[in-house]
């Protein structure tokens, strides 16, 4: 599975419509969010927009400026392509990975329709279709494209998922569908998930042996323990060539609320596009300081902060909704 900051071919993303997820008063400001995605990754690489028809095609196409896009008439239910969509690796003709997904371990019966759109997406790639027959979600895991492997025990482990598969097995199955060699486990997740703790919140990769992690300051906080354990872990952790990671810490946002509790806010659940890398924001003192480390990080690439404040009310935001096409070997 090559790395997310390798060359895109173009960007996968679903419109929003889901009125569970996004009520009519948070849905308006959610779409402004989606212009600005793909505003954002168009100007680099194809954005390819799966609708339901050519009814919604044609109210969105009013929407978006001069982005290179491309509308894909897929009825998905929700917006988590991360999550249900394929995965493409590489190799002598390159192929895709269409994962089972069971919406976050049966918690929503209403967006298991979505692993069939995801079906759709991996058909209409052209490419060989691999079905390993596990459930698995694209947010639960992070690459460095030279078979280093970031994931978080809480999720990959949990019953909900695959029963009676321990750690070893998964093992092997990332290993023979991902070229995952040297898988390097966390913990738990942020508070506020009902992912089971998918690592796009907490640790991802930026370069092959250089990874950025969440951390939280305040001991008071319901985050402070986890992460400093999974920040504990990547210190101790080695790249598959038995080298240790670099890492570089950035803070986490304020609370974000709403009236059901703590939302998933993070400035980890960035998206790296050819040209650019879209960061969530939320209004806080830490937006600078992680955009900064993005520069840093990429700094050939525009770094773009996107205010997320209504996309998370959803629990989640742009890696979520978002999934590469790379170019394949």
């Amino acid at each position: 599975m090559p790395a997310e900051w390798e060359p895109h071919k173009g960007t996968w993303i679903s419109w929003p419509k889901d009125p569970n997820t996004f009520p009519d008063p948070i849905l308006p400001a959610v779409e402004r969010t989606y212009v600005k995605i793909v505003d954002a990754l168009g100007a680099g690489e194809e954005v390819h927009i799966l609708v339901n028809d050519l009814k919604s095609e044609a109210r969105i196409r009013a929407l978006i400026g001069n982005a290179r896009i491309s509308f894909h008439h897929i009825r998905t239910v929700d917006v988590w392509v991360r999550d249900y969509g394929p995965i493409y690796v590489g190799g002598a003709k390159g192929a895709v990975v269409k994962w089972t997904f069971n919406a976050w371990g049966n918690k929503y019966e209403d967006l298991k329709p979505d692993d069939e759109a995801g079906a759709e997406m991996a058909a209409s790639s052209g490419l060989t279709v691999i079905r390993p027959g596990i459930v698995l979600e694209g947010g639960s895991i992070d690459v460095n494209g030279a078979g280093s492997l970031l994931t978080t025990e809480q999720c990959l482990l949990n019953l909900n998922r695959n029963p009676g598969i321990g750690k070893e097995r998964l093992e092997m199955v990332l290993r023979t569908n991902l070229g995952a060699r040297n898988v390097i486990w966390l913990g738990t997740g942020i508070e506020g998930d009902d992912t089971d703790g998918h690592v796009d919140d907490i640790a991802r990769f930026i370069g092959p042996r250089k990874v950025v992690a969440a951390a939280e300051p305040d001991r008071s906080d319901e985050n402070f323990r986890a992460l400093k354990e999974n920040l504990r872990r990547l210190e101790k952790a080695q790249d598959q060539d038995g080298k240790p990671l670099e890492v570089l810490e950035i803070p986490m946002p304020p609370r974000v609320m709403n009236s059901d509790g703590r939302l998933p806010a993070s400035h980890l659940n960035f998206y790296i596009g050819n040209d650019a890398v879209i960061v969530p924001t939320f209004g806080g003192k830490s937006d600078r300081a992680a955009l900064e480390k993005m520069r840093e990080a990429f700094p050939k690439r525009d770094i773009l902060g996107i205010d997320c404040r209504a996309l998370v009310y959803g629990l989640g935001t742009l890696h979520c909704v978002t999934q590469q096409i790379p170019v394949l070997d």
